[in-house]
């Protein structure tokens, strides 16, 4: 039999998995919701994952024995070291083989298939990644009490921010007003308050950061701005991660991204684009060869020593 790859990436939004064979044939994707502890709980994730991979398995047909290797990239691994033996552990009794790491791997593989570069992810969080001749560095990803600069819940809390500037008189009305007001079904603007501070939910608060888009989208400057930022703190996390690898100065280093934020196109790539040719001039921004939960899988066959053959990925990329 085909040797079989799971990879499972999370996120603060939702979590996928999918089961691979050795040619790349993708033979099961599933879907389930936020892998993030601090918002779920770890009982709540343990069953999740458990009952992730059931389902996965199920619909290849396939059991938990037929795995050579699956890897979880989740949210928070390895930000808590009291942590590391309870994420670790998730798996053990789900998965004869497995290893447990933080979702930024996933990204870093996927959209680089697993070559020298840096990843950007700016989901519900945001976070780089990269590795070059062996070595490995992050830069970001402190959460977002006081970090996820460039990420959707950092962009969500901006645009709320601008939204009351708005309301009270200390910004100049734009079609953003219009649309929180739409969103959150306003009678009042106050009651934005209520609907905030009564205890919105991580991933549920992140969902704002699309107003962004849409407001830029109908002209509203402020908004736009607000993009503009966003693609300036994700590209100091690419020079933040490329200053830890020492790859200041040397030209051609790829650098790719995913995440909901780049769904805004080029009202973020462009401000991204234009902030690493100050910061990182030899960046060269890449389209994302693959999701991140295909990218989990490929780490799992990297992990197993059977990394997919050139012929595999591109398979998979068809």
């Amino acid at each position: 039999m085909s040797a079989l790859f799971l990879g499972i990436d999370g996120g603060g939004t939702k979590t996928a998995f999918v089961l691979l064979d050795e040619s790349g044939r993708l033979l099961a994707r599933h879907e389930a919701t936020t892998s993030y502890y601090l918002e779920i709980g770890f009982d709540a994730l343990r069953a999740l994952l458990r009952d992730g991979v059931q389902a996965t398995l199920h619909k290849a047909d396939a059991v938990a024995s037929d795995v050579s290797h699956a890897f979880a990239g989740l949210p928070a691994h390895g930000e808590d070291s009291g942590l590391l033996a309870a994420f670790d552990g998730l798996l053990t009794g789900v998965l004869p083989r497995s290893t447990v790491g933080n979702d930024m791997v996933c990204s870093w593989a996927g959209s680089l298939a697993g070559t020298d570069g840096i990843s950007l992810v700016a989901g519900t969080g945001s976070i780089a990644y990269g590795e070059w001749m062996g070595r490995n560095a992050r830069s970001g990803g402190w959460g977002e009490v006081f970090g996820d600069e460039g990420s959707a819940h950092w962009l969500a809390r901006e645009v709320l921010a601008l939204f009351s500037r708005m309301a009270d008189g200390r910004a100049e009305p734009g079609p953003l007003m219009g649309l929180v007001r739409e969103h959150f079904r306003l009678a009042h603007d106050l009651d934005l308050c209520g609907a905030i501070n009564g205890g919105a939910a991580r991933s549920q608060l992140a969902q704002v950061a699309r107003l962004a888009t849409a407001a830029a989208q109908a002209g509203d400057a402020q908004a736009r701005e607000l993009l503009v930022r966003a693609g300036d703190e994700l590209a100091a996390l690419a020079a933040g991660v490329a200053r830890s690898l020492g790859l200041e100065g040397i030209q051609a280093v790829p650098i790719s991204y995913t995440g909901g934020v780049f769904a805004a196109g080029e009202l973020v790539l462009g401000p991204l684009k234009a902030s690493l040719a100050l910061r990182l001039p030899g960046a060269v921004l890449t389209t994302p060869l693959h999701g991140p939960e295909l990218g989990a899988a490929l780490y799992a066959a990297r992990l197993a020593g059977r990394p997919l053959s050139p012929a595999a990925l591109a398979r998979l990329k068809g």
